[in-house]
């Protein structure tokens, strides 16, 4: 599907949640669309496997057949005439694509009940929700359409009511979807626009699950590049890759997408908020990362619930080739005596209760590997605020962690309109240089109505200036780890790149010349003019 077309079935797609979602609210609504576009991936994307693995037995759904087996889809024909058969092409189904769909379940089958407007649709839909979460995947999916509620008022004060709206929602998608059903990959792309969209309506709470799409693209081409010598270009190979604020999975599946299909050895993510943590699960499936490919963890990085991030022995220590994450912005936290004893933090020291910036960014360093790359989002006040933060960033530059420091535009973010600074780290540098990016003046951005953006050629001067340590006038510049001590520690980029332009230079002398010489033209001129003035026996000026 060409970019054009991908962008058409996004727009799409938001139209029909615009006009759908009536008098709820965009939050709740977005759930339902979502969970409806993953339902239909898998159901395509099982199909496509289905009868790619039947091959000729596959059956051709004609009317006879649908009425005689009393069914709505070619697998249920299947289903039915090779009944005996049935285990084996799970097991085999489960082995290629890694879950399965009974037919009745298929997405094509919920649209046909929704055309019809059949009563069952309500009760099917309920109890697919339940089959996928519970039975399709060997993993289990548990929980994974926890914030659906079929029977809310929200949709209608009775069954009939509910199963009506829902009939219409279903059927309206299916036939907007409908010049588009030909590459069912296509959906991951158009997933990832409507967790846009919505974002772009959600204002403060869009940030907890999205990450604006070229500020991803940033973070996942520089933790990708090769780590001693980023002018070496990518990687070959992430083993672990992990975001530990992980949204909708957007950043990681960037970093995926720069690595290529095969470029990863395991995806890693963990959030806190059980409805994107949920976005999150559906978007790894949805963009084609098998379940064995991932793990998303529901839980809080800061008290660090995760099992396999709490071992002891440093030898048995779980670590990433690449760390990226976009933490909540100055989340106030309650760090207790045990905290300064955690293993995280205390060779660092443990950031204030006002802001748990720097506690993210150093959960995210503990797990680094030594031949990997760090980037996190973060506000610019971690870079100069003083107390417990100068203390946690002095350690870290004289250990020689900080490996660059880039400051971007003011209102990027749906969430806030601050400028925010992307902090690079590494445990394998052999430079005593940071490297300072001030990327924030008027010229390097896209000014929108309410929200600023980032260019094509803006994120590849970004990539190219750090991958190639350029130093550029009131770009970028390479500071050494003496002249930030002698500046007390502050990293504050405009201490070292400023965008200030040089007044031009005025030479007295020859500007004292010039004016002579105009002042002898209109002298010359004046006296001319007084020569007419006397001629004409007017009085002279």
């Amino acid at each position: 599907m060409t970019t054009s077309k991908q962008s058409e079935l996004g727009k799409t797609l938001w139209n029909i949640a615009n006009n759908l979602r009536g008098s709820m609210m965009a939050d709740d609504f977005r759930d339902y669309m979502l969970s409806f576009l993953f339902w239909k991936y898998l159901s395509d994307n099982y199909i496509k496997a289905a009868q790619k693995e039947l091959g000729t037995d596959y059956p051709i759904a004609t009317e006879e057949k649908l009425k005689k087996w009393k069914v709505m889809t070619s697998l249920h024909i299947w289903y039915e005439e090779y009944k005996d058969d049935i285990s084996l092409f799970e097991k085999q189904m489960r082995r290629k694509v890694h879950y399965v769909i009974k037919p009745k379940y298929l997405w094509d089958n919920i649209v046909e009940l929704a055309r019809i407007q059949s009563n069952d649709l309500l009760s099917t839909l309920q109890d697919g929700f339940k089959y996928i979460e519970n039975e399709s995947f060997e993993s289990s999916f548990k929980g994974l359409f926890s914030e659906i509620n079929l029977d809310s008022e929200k949709l209608g004060k009775n069954y009939t009511e509910r199963n009506n709206l829902l009939s219409k929602v279903i059927k309206t998608i299916a036939d907007g979807l409908m010049e588009f059903t030909s590459d069912s990959d296509s959906l991951g792309d158009a997933y990832e626009y409507l967790i846009g969209q919505f974002a772009a309506g959600g204002g403060q709470k869009a940030g907890e699950f999205y990450t604006p799409q070229m500020i991803s693209t940033i973070l996942s081409r520089i933790v990708t590049l090769d780590c001693q010598d980023p002018t070496m270009g990518k990687k070959n190979r992430i083993n672990r890759v992990l975001d530990f604020a992980c949204g909708s999975g957007s950043l990681l599946l960037n970093v995926r997408h720069e690595m290529g299909d095969n470029g990863i050895g395991k995806i890693y993510g963990q959030e806190k908020n059980i409805t994107t943590y949920n976005l999150a699960r559906m978007n790894m499936l949805l963009h084609g990362v098998k379940d064995t490919e991932f793990e998303i963890f529901h839980g809080d990085s800061l008290i660090n619930d995760w099992n396999i991030l709490n071992e002891q022995n440093p030898s048995k220590k779980i670590t990433f080739d690449a760390v990226v994450a976009n933490p909540p912005f100055s989340l106030r936290w309650e760090p207790t005596e045990e905290t300064a004893k955690d293993f995280r933090f205390n060779r660092y020291g443990v950031a204030p209760k006002s802001a748990a910036d720097l506690a993210f960014l150093l959960h995210g360093f503990h797990f680094l590997s030594e031949e990997g790359t760090m980037a996190i989002i973060l506000p610019h006040g971690v870079l100069f605020r003083g107390g417990k933060e100068l203390a946690i960033r002095k350690k870290l530059i004289e250990d020689d962690n900080i490996d660059a420091v880039i400051g971007l535009p003011a209102n990027l973010f749906y969430s806030t309109g601050i400028p925010v600074c992307l902090i690079v780290l590494k445990k394998c540098r052999k430079n005593d240089k940071v490297l300072f990016i001030n990327a924030s003046s008027e010229e390097h951005y896209e000014k929108g109505k309410r929200q600023n953006y980032l260019r094509n050629e803006d994120v590849d001067k970004i990539v190219s200036t750090y991958q190639y340590c350029k130093e550029e006038t009131r770009y970028s510049r390479q500071v050494s780890l003496q002249e930030i001590k002698e500046n007390e520690y502050n990293l504050n980029i405009t201490r070292y790149v400023n965008l200030s332009k040089e007044e031009e230079q005025i030479d007295l002398l020859a500007v004292n010349k010039e004016l002579k010489k105009i002042d002898e033209r209109i002298e010359n001129a004046r006296n001319l003019h007084n020569k007419f003035l006397k001629e004409l026996g007017l009085p002279e000026i």
